[in-house]
Formats: structure tokens, sequence, C-alpha cells
């Protein structure tokens, strides 16, 4: 998993890692089958929505020090397309489809929505120029 942060604290814990630095962007690689981060999650989750419990974003950076940066639309587009292409050659994905899994939207329907997204993003970039 991976963070992106405006700031980050002098040390970082050790499932956390920073992959590249820039002037305005720390980008933060985040091992999270670490056992000191699967026990944060645990100790920060709560019922997000009726029925839905998860761990929000905000309260794990702000227990980490870090201020999240706000992406723009186009690299985080850039990031689902690559989660999506590592989702559909994983090899439990493929057990799955070898399985018979069937849903009535499937990987490819995702790829194709991200692509439409980016050219209307280009589109509108042009446009604006």
């Amino acid at each position: 998993m991976k963070l992106y942060a405006k700031t980050i604290p002098q040390t970082l814990p050790a499932w956390a890692t920073i992959v590249t630095k820039s002037a305005d962007l720390f980008e933060i690689e985040i091992n999270d089958e670490h056992p000191n981060f699967q026990s944060l999650l645990e100790e920060l989750a709560t019922e997000i929505e009726p029925g839905t419990i998860g761990v929000k974003a905000e309260d794990l950076c702000s227990r980490l020090g870090i201020e999240m940066s706000n992406p723009h639309l186009h690299q985080l587009v850039e990031q689902a397309q690559n989660l999506i292409s590592q989702i559909a050659t994983h090899s439990d994905y493929k057990q799955l489809l070898g399985e018979g899994y069937q849903a009535d939207l499937n990987i490819a329907d995702a790829q194709t929505a991200l692509t439409y997204l980016e050219w209307e993003l280009e589109r509108n970039r042009e446009t604006s120029d």
C-alpha cells in the first residue's frame, strides 16, 4: 500500500519506507502485512457506515504524524489502473476465474471506465490550455 504525504515525521515506523521524495510530496510504501501495522489497524478500526468496519485514512495519518497529499485525479486514475492490472494477473484472481467466478462487471469493464475517465481528463486539459 502507498501513501502520498506533504509532511512526515522525522522517523517512520519499521513498516513504512519512503520510496520517493520531492519538494512537496513523499511517496511512502506501507508493508500492510507487518504485525505492528495490523495491530494499529485493529486499534483504529471504526464503523465507517452501518455494517462497514474500516480505518479512516485521516485517523491513520493523524496517528503517524503524516499530512496527506491530495493527488490530482489523473494520478489517482493511473494508480487505479496499475492496481487493476495487478489484480488481473494475480494468482488468486486467476484461480477464482478458473473456479467459475463471474461478475456482472469485470476487470476489463473497470479498465475501460478508467480509460474513458483518462480521455475526458486529457480532453479537458487540452481545452483549458
